[in-house]
Formats: structure tokens, C-alpha cells, sequence
């Protein structure tokens, strides 16, 4: 099954958390190809910063499970129009929600989440 990570199921992963292992199972089972998004490894990045923590270990963590889901121009639009149609019912639905969502349309995948922002979605999968 194809697989998106979003930056709450990264985070999760790096700590080692019970909802963590779940993650972690995902990533270790053979029947998956995990993905990610350039927004993704951006906002996992910034919090490593942030708490001081080893951002190389996040950034190769990521590149290294994970195949990396680039954006091009009409990708970008597309994203756009996403994200304004969804903030129509969702008003602090983000920017990198909506890339995320987009990128797993894209792909046919599901996202590994626990953000409450992705509630109701089809491609969800709440951990």
C-alpha cells in the first residue's frame, strides 16, 4: 500500500512513542512504499530546530525511509485550490494539510496521521 507521512506521524516516529511504534511498523512492513512531502521534512526540520534537537538525524531519517513527493508548477496551483475549497468548511485548515492531502490524491495513497485537521478524509488514516 502506498503511504503518505505527514509531519505528526514523523514526529511521533522520532520519539519513540506508543503511537510511534505504530508508525514505525508501517515503515518496516514490506507491503508498504512510504512517501513524503517537501513540506513535510520542512516542518519536521523546524521542530528538531527548535527543541535543539539533531535535525540531521530527522532529515536523513526521512529521505532514507521514505521516497520523496516533489511539487511542480501545476502542482502548486492545483494545491492552491485545494487548500481555499477546504478552508471553505475548515477554517484553519493549513497550507501543508493541504499538500499533504494533494500528494496522497496523487499518489492513490492513504496518509498516517494524527492530526485532527484530516478527520472525515478518505485518505486518512487516524493513529
Amino acid at each position: 500500500m502506498k503511504i503518505v507521512f505527514d509531519t505528526y506521524a514523523w514526529i511521533e516516529y522520532f520519539k519513540g512513542s506508543e503511537t510511534g511504534a505504530k508508525v514505525k511498523q508501517i515503515v518496516e512492513s514490506k507491503e508498504n512504499e512510504v512517501f513524503s512531502s517537501l513540506i513535510t521534512i520542512a516542518e519536521v526540520c523546524s521542530i528538531f530546530k527548535r527543541q535543539d534537537r539533531d535535525v540531521e538525524q530527522a532529515y536523513s531519517g526521512i529521505t532514507n525511509l521514505s521516497k520523496i513527493f516533489f511539487i511542480n508548477l501545476e502542482i502548486a496551483k492545483e494545491i492552491g485550490i485545494l487548500h481555499a475549497e477546504i478552508r471553505e468548511k475548515i477554517k484553519d485548515f493549513g497550507m501543508a494539510d493541504a499538500i499533504v492531502l494533494l500528494t496522497a490524491r496523487k499518489l492513490g495513497a492513504k496518509i498516517v496521521t494524527g492530526d485532527p485537521h484530516f478527520k472525515g478524509f478518505k485518505e486518512a488514516i487516524l493513529i
